[in-house]
């Protein structure tokens, strides 16, 4: 896919807050400055995420929820979401696949980016988060088929929330991946970003985002005659052309496609 790509709308699901930030907020940006809807959602608060002696979770909850909304304007989402699930504790649950539907019928986004929820090992040093993997395997739960399913979580409908099916499901990547989005304009928004989640900063000490942030988008890149990229693996679930009759809308093309003749 041409990494030149821009939805009209996307939504971003990921555990924590900084997640986002970490994972695909240089495509987001690039989307929001040409003109795209974003939607940032966290299924967490990350009121574990302080260790800080004396840190009560109600006081980091306030801390990470300012930091990520801060976060969220600097890449110019239109909205950010909190679930506010027990962070630590997040799992893949019927109750939490019915809320990110509730969710993505509400926005109705065209794409929705999420993690792999494949990823186990990264790296020498790293173990990824399990709360990282249950989010990224209710994302795309309730993306497919559960949101384009009309007679599931039926009772959304009374709210107003039909049945939507997304354009396109943008799953991101640490090694390989098929779509590789240029991110040299905004990287830097990403670090800034980044860098307004204080708290995480100073969890990791001397650990510095941009030199680190550079060399994993430059790793990314490598051959795909960019500077930096992030990367993807990206799966269609309505066509072109099914999209630009039904824009999402569960039985649109079939109800068209069925008029009698005249």
């Amino acid at each position: 896919m041409s990494q030149s790509y821009t939805p009209e709308s996307a939504m971003a699901i990921f555990a924590h807050p900084d997640d986002i930030e970490f994972s695909c907020a240089g495509t987001l940006a690039r989307w929001a400055r040409a003109g795209a809807r974003i939607s940032h959602v966290l299924c967490t608060s990350g009121e574990v995420g302080i260790s800080k002696p004396g840190m009560s979770k109600p006081r980091a909850t306030e801390i990470r929820e300012t930091e990520q909304r801060r976060a969220s304007s600097i890449t110019g989402a239109a909205e950010v979401i909190f679930l506010r699930l027990p962070d630590g504790m997040l799992e893949s649950t019927l109750d939490v696949r019915r809320r990110l539907v509730r969710e993505i019928r509400r926005f109705r986004p065209e794409v929705v980016v999420a993690g792999d929820p494949t990823i186990v090992w990264a790296g020498e040093d790293y173990i990824n988060h399990p709360d990282h993997r249950a989010a990224a395997a209710a994302a795309l739960d309730a993306t497919f088929p559960a949101a384009g399913q009309p007679n599931l979580f039926e009772e959304l409908a009374d709210e107003g929330l039909t049945a939507h099916k997304p354009r396109k499901v943008f799953v991101n990547t640490w090694d390989g991946g098929d779509t590789f989005v240029n991110i040299e304009e905004t990287i830097d928004l990403k670090i800034a970003a980044l860098r307004a989640h204080t708290s995480q900063m100073e969890e990791m000490g001397s650990w510095d985002p941009e030199s680190a942030i550079k060399e994993w988008a430059q790793e990314r890149a490598r051959g795909k005659e960019m500077e930096y990229a992030e990367s993807y693996r990206v799966v269609t679930l309505v066509s072109d052309e099914d999209w630009e009759k039904t824009r999402g809308r569960v039985g649109a093309e079939r109800s068209t496609q069925d008029e009698p003749t005249r």
